[in-house]
């Protein structure tokens, strides 16, 4: 089949910076596998790296699909990486529906590399192509390189006897192997990989290992020419130490024992499987020698009663899920806050609402988590900002809840739990300790038992169910302030519900003060973020700092309380932006609590944002105001914010033009 040329050199240089890649095919292609492989290999090379895996909803979509294309793109270089990419350099098509639902993200004059075997005319209709793309100049603005992978995996497999299905299985190793030719890197890390992971099968490790040099050795002799070549990407500089690639839901999980360990407490998991959370307790059940029980209940309100039950009982409890199973948690976390038992409660959000997007990210469960409960239920809320952050945030979860005797809820996001980078392995020595005590005696006036008199923190003392003469009453009816005995008059209730308050509220005390990420503590913007648009605010604020723009990155970790000096902080800047995957949630708690102008910058499409869009909205800013890029004075008036380009047709990536007084109406 003929090869269409743009130009007569590939978008790639040589040496260059770093490059985005993404593959794409059925769902059934192994391009999760393949990705996650060449990432290893990434890892290897001393490159730094973030990647983006892009799951379909479905389970198993009927193949060659549209809405069965499974995706994973990787952003790997010599310099500091914070995102995945904002759009591919190299898009790796298995067959037609993977290179419609991808392409539309390729940079111009980028290099697709397609399947022909799969462009049958059964395909293409599958994917609504009335016409063969390959050949009738419609991707002309791009370099195509195009050839029969299917037909030459099965001819690199041909002596090792296997089936039509089995051979054709192999091909996502013989893309694996062309990749690892254009990009230099060693092959025998994964050959090492394929004979451990077909150790009784050593036909289908041969096969596999067989199909990898073919495609690195078809990078090597096929002399194609312009579109393709080998480029090489030196090693970041990195500070000494030990590194490995984690996962979000890796580094929870990791950072869930640690917690537990620096408590001086076993734990109890709890969880029912729901996407993107399964992953947790995946990596907890290997876990066991740390003294980490897991429970796989038979629901969502099961999963989080067993964890209550655990904590109870003196273990720490954790349980996990996404959105619509948070909302299912509901009713027993305000059992957890009556109860005054420490919990940990991960929310890895998705696209709601309802089912929603199950396979897509989003941060739009920050008003359930900060608000979202039945009476003034008071809990901390901490959000990671990436995969590697992770783990000490679900250590600080830990921290929180065993210190002030409070559930607390970690939330993480589909792109976080799923995406990888490379993490430093922190010495354990680092970490201060925050063993976990228990009341053994009465602690009342002439030998009384009072379970609920507060220390300086405002935590209840925790008592193990047994402890001789410690009985009390427990439960979710309003209690007596000291005594705990069933009190649900007005006074009591006031008084509970004030002290409750009083210590989330004082939370805010053992955290630190909010940093500055890039840029000054005043000036004329500040770009506030959370959770996982750390990576395109910081890349997009440095890029416009270059300009000259005076503008500044402020992530927060602690939701709620917020940091104490963050009000401070937000009313040194003219302006304040707040990103979000969510049409406005944490804008809204910023101007409720500060009483600052946060203007929303929202996009709900399932996709993370990208540093393109954001720099667009820091743009608007400082194209046409004195003293920043030229032009005439902003009006008096400066609550609107120009609408960026998005680029997506949805229109879902808008500024929310709502005044303060106007969203308190």
């Amino acid at each position: 089949m003929a090869t269409q040329t743009a130009e007569p050199n590939a978008v790639i240089k040589n040496s260059p910076e770093a490059v985005v890649v993404r593959f794409a095919g059925d769902s059934g292609d192994g391009m999760q596998l393949t990705g996650g492989q060449f990432t290893l290999s990434s890892a290897l090379a001393g490159n730094d790296f973030a990647t983006f895996p892009d799951f379909p909803a479905e389970i198993r979509a009927p193949q060659g699909t549209l809405f069965g294309v499974s995706a994973f793109q990787i952003n790997f270089g010599s310099t500091e990486i914070d995102t995945a990419g904002d759009a591919p350099d190299v898009l790796v098509a298995m067959n037609p529906a993977a290179l419609k639902t991808n392409v539309g993200a390729l940079k111009p004059g980028g290099l697709i590399i397609a399947d022909t075997g799969e462009f049958t005319k059964r395909n293409l209709e599958k994917a609504k192509y009335e016409v063969n793309p390959l050949e009738d100049g419609s991707l002309s603005k791009w370099q195509v390189l195009a050839f029969d992978i299917s037909a030459l995996t099965m001819e690199s497999v041909k002596p090792f006897g296997l089936g039509n299905k089995e051979a054709l299985r192999c091909k996502n190793m013989w893309t694996l192997g062309l990749a690892l030719w254009m990009f230099d890197r060693d092959r025998q890390p994964l050959i090492d990989w394929l004979n451990g992971k077909f150790k009784k099968n050593p036909v289908l490790a041969e096969a596999n290992i067989a199909a990898l040099n073919a495609g690195h050795a078809y990078g090597e002799t096929a002399e194609i020419g312009g579109q393709l070549h080998k480029v090489h990407l030196d090693p970041v500089e990195t500070p000494a130490g030990l590194y490995r690639t984690i996962t979000g839901a890796e580094a929870v999980a990791l950072g869930l024992v640690a917690g537990a360990q620096l408590a001086h407490l076993p734990m109890f998991f709890g969880g029912y499987p729901i996407t993107p959370a399964s992953s947790i307790l995946h990596y907890l059940v290997g876990l066991k020698e740390f003294g980490v029980t897991t429970f796989q209940a038979e629901d969502e309100i099961a999963a989080i009663a067993s964890a209550i039950g655990a904590s109870y009982a003196g273990q720490l409890g954790v349980t996990s899920s996404s959105g619509p199973g948070i909302a299912l948690k509901t009713e027993a976390m305000g059992l957890a806050v009556m109860t005054e038992l420490p919990l940990v409660i991960v929310n890895s959000q998705r696209g709601g609402p309802s089912t929603g997007l199950p396979t897509k990210t989003e941060q739009s469960d920050l008003y359930q988590a900060v608000y979202g409960r039945n009476g003034d239920t008071p809990m901390p809320v901490i959000a990671a900002r990436s995969p590697g952050d992770a783990f000490d945030c679900a250590i600080e979860a830990c921290r929180i809840a065993t210190q002030y005797m409070t559930p607390v809820i970690l939330l993480t996001d589909g792109y976080i739990a799923n995406a990888a980078e490379p993490w430093k392995v922190p010495d354990p020595a680092s970490y201060k300790e925050f063993p976990a005590t228990f009341l053994t005696e009465r602690n009342g006036p002439d030998g009384t038992l009072l379970p609920y008199a507060r220390d300086e923190k405002g935590a209840r003392p925790w008592i193990k169910p047994g402890t001789p003469g410690l009985t009390h009453r427990i439960g979710g009816i309003e209690k007596n302030p000291g005594t705990g005995n069933l009190d649900y008059s007005p006074g009591a209730h006031q008084a509970m519900t004030d002290a409750r308050k009083a210590k989330v509220d004082g939370v805010a005390k053992s955290i630190p003060d909010q940093d500055v990420c890039l840029g000054n503590t005043s000036g004329k913007l500040a770009v506030v973020g959370w959770g996982s648009t750390f990576g395109p605010i910081h890349q997009a604020v440095r890029r416009a700092r270059a300009k000259g723009q005076d503008v500044s990155h402020i992530h927060v970790r602690h939701i709620w309380p917020l940091p104490a000096n963050l009000g401070e902080l937000l009313k040194g800047y003219d302006r304040v932006l707040v990103p979000e995957m969510n049409t406005g949630q944490f804008k809204t708690v910023l101007r409720d609590q500060f009483l600052v102008d946060a203007q929303p910058l929202n996009k709900v499409s399932g996709q993370p944002f990208t540093i393109a869009e954001i720099e667009a909205a820091i743009a608007t800013y400082f194209d046409g105001v004195p003293g920043n890029a030229g032009g005439t004075e902003l009006p008096a008036d400066k609550t609107q914010l120009p609408t960026p380009e998005s680029g997506h047709d949805d229109g879902s990536l808008h500024p929310d033009r709502q005044s303060p007084q106007s969203s308190k109406a």
